[in-house]
């Protein structure tokens, strides 16, 4: 079938599109190339450097004949969107629309939605935390991601165009990039490498550090195969379900790069930082026969093989 991924030569968009090639589909790329680097792109894909906001994208869709959305462009920063919300709002809910309306438009079968889990669900009473928690919106960036995922319900109910939402968890892997607020695995892994020093922001009451969901790309661009023909108008987490300390993942990068005599400095608490956080995966394992198969230590190894090769 004929895909398209925005976002796709960005971190994740770009493992999705080397997931789908290797199958046989075909693929067609839009990024502006904000953060995404046009090395990323598989060779076999065809690119087009555009901005989803912006109405050249009509022609795309007129010249390639589309079947398949997969939205990964994105404002992708918290901080970022408390910094500047109208710009927030601008990229990923306009984005979104603009898409939508060209879905319908050009009669598009299917939309893959690369949603946020921790970000939506907050400091949940339950963890792991399932889809049908209540959402928590406390940045720009998790309102806007949520807003997104009832537009598509609307278009669906509207215009009855079919979508999926993949919720992930913290997505770490080859082609991250530590610069930006983009999660601490690449940033402290950049640091091991050039032996640097980190900075762990803890709570006096976890001196460990926050809890996170780590899961491997491969296993998230799995997800958004599976979700080419399965989980019809459905929201899935895509995580673990387990809690990793952010000390923990210092010292697993600390095994795998050799590096133990570079230190984790103690820095204080950061405002807003959720405590713990960590998704249920169950609905992902019944209905998209969905579950990771890489554990954190072996996909922290084949990153830092990666970066060091």
């Amino acid at each position: 079938m004929k895909i398209l991924v925005t976002g796709g030569a960005g971190f994740i968009g770009s493992n999705v599109v080397d997931a789908y090639v290797a199958l046989g589909h075909d693929v067609v790329v839009v990024d502006n190339l904000y953060s995404g680097r046009i090395e990323n792109v598989n060779p076999k894909a065809k690119f087009y450097l555009l901005d989803v906001r912006s109405p050249e994208l009509d022609k795309v869709f007129e010249l390639e004949k589309i079947d398949v959305i997969n939205h990964h462009a994105a404002q992708k920063s918290v901080p970022a969107s408390v910094e500047d919300p109208m710009e927030d709002a601008d990229i990923n809910i306009m984005g979104i629309l603009n898409l939508l309306e060209l879905a319908v438009k050009h009669d598009v079968k299917r939309f893959i939605f690369s949603s946020t889990g921790g970000a939506l669900l907050g400091d949940a009473d339950v963890i792991p935390t399932p889809e049908t928690s209540p959402v928590s919106t406390v940045s720009p960036y998790a309102i806007t991601k949520y807003i997104s995922e009832r537009y598509l319900d609307f278009y669906s109910l509207t215009h009855g165009l079919t979508y999926t939402v993949l919720r992930y968890a913290n997505v770490y892997g080859p082609r991250q990039i530590a610069e930006g607020e983009c999660g601490v695995t690449p940033i402290f892994l950049d640091n091991l490498l050039h032996d640097r020093p980190s900075t762990l922001y803890a709570y006096s009451h976890m001196p460990e550090g926050c809890t996170r969901d780590y899961v491997y790309v491969e296993d998230v661009a799995r997800a958004n195969v599976l979700a080419l023909t399965k989980g019809d108008n459905t929201i899935f987490n895509i995580g673990t379900g387990i809690e990793v300390a952010t000390a923990h993942v210092y010292k697993l990068l600390q095994e795998v790069t050799g590096k133990h005599d570079v230190p984790l400095q103690q820095g204080g608490e950061r405002v807003g930082d959720l405590e713990r956080s960590a998704l249920d995966i169950t609905r992902a394992k019944e209905q998209l026969g969905w579950e990771p198969l890489t554990d954190f230590r072996t996909g922290l190894k084949k990153t830092v093989e990666y970066f060091t090769r």
